[in-house]
């Protein structure tokens, strides 16, 4: 595999299919590599739809949990925070758009949820399996609330969870370009498709990460596989997209690596160290 020699100073990891293989666990070769490149002055930052409580697993696997000088950028970049939650950055919905998303989710029938800093919440009673299996997977409380009991909680993202072919089906129907006027929204999983704050992604809070620490985009690489990474490939200096990634990912990086069950993680960062 073969790279443009950069000085690459931060690499930025997606979590789900990237740093993470399908039973969700970081191989001992991807946690060896990381390590080496710590050592080498190199900062590592998760870059996930996740918030803080979702990785802080995976933090302390790799030995950058509650520090005040390591960082994620969470929600698709709504969030931009120290491991230790001390927040950079952050950008939420509005009340008012998510009003209008949770109707659309209705309109398609489509199971919906809106998530703040610690909690999922749903205004379907009976709550989805999507939701519960997301639930457990980001380690992260659920409740069921009303659309008026919403109006006053900070939202950070809210998801469409339903099957991969009903989302399919979604994404080239009108109401989705309405949902896309209020919302960025990214497909993060087959059976996920999750909305930002307008303007905001990835590319955007791993920007202002990199501004705190002035540290330029070319010295920066990023690694990711589905459609929610794009913005972080573009703007890095290497962008590397894993053996699995979707093909518009894989259109835009730099480069690509192995899928996450043969360490891909590990085979891009040692081609810069």
């Amino acid at each position: 595999m073969n790279v443009i020699n950069k000085e690459i100073k931060l690499i930025g990891i997606d979590v789900d299919n990237t740093l993470v293989n399908a039973k969700k666990e970081i191989t001992p070769e991807v946690k060896d590599t990381i390590s080496a490149a710590r050592s080498q002055g190199i900062k590592v930052v998760i870059c996930t739809g996740r918030a803080l409580s979702g990785v802080t697993k995976y933090l302390k696997e790799l030995e950058i949990n509650n520090r005040n000088d390591e960082y994620i950028v969470g929600f698709n970049g709504a969030v931009v925070q120290c491991t230790n939650g001390k927040l950079l950055s952050e950008k939420h919905l509005s009340y008012q758009d998510y009003l209008v998303l949770e109707e659309i989710s209705r309109k398609e029938q489509l199971h919906f949820q809106a998530v703040d800093a610690e909690r999922i919440y749903t205004a379907n009673r009976d709550i989805g399996h999507y939701s519960v299996y997301n639930s457990r997977i980001v380690n992260m409380e659920i409740s069921y609330r009303t659309k008026e009991e919403m109006a006053n909680i900070p939202i950070y993202k809210c998801m469409f969870l339903d099957k991969s072919k009903l989302l399919d089906k979604f994404e080239s129907d009108p109401l989705f370009a309405k949902a896309n006027l209020v919302s960025d929204i990214t497909r993060t999983e087959p059976i996920y498709l999750e909305g930002v704050a307008k303007n905001t992604d990835k590319g955007t809070g791993l920007a202002i990460l990199c501004k705190h620490l002035n540290i330029r985009p070319e010295n920066v690489m990023t690694i990711g596989d589905e459609s929610n990474d794009i913005s972080m490939i573009k703007y890095a200096g290497i962008g590397v997209a894993m053996g699995n990634a979707v093909t518009d990912v894989k259109k835009v990086s730099n480069m690509i690596t192995n899928d996450c069950e043969h360490n891909g993680v590990a085979k891009a960062i040692q081609a810069i160290l």
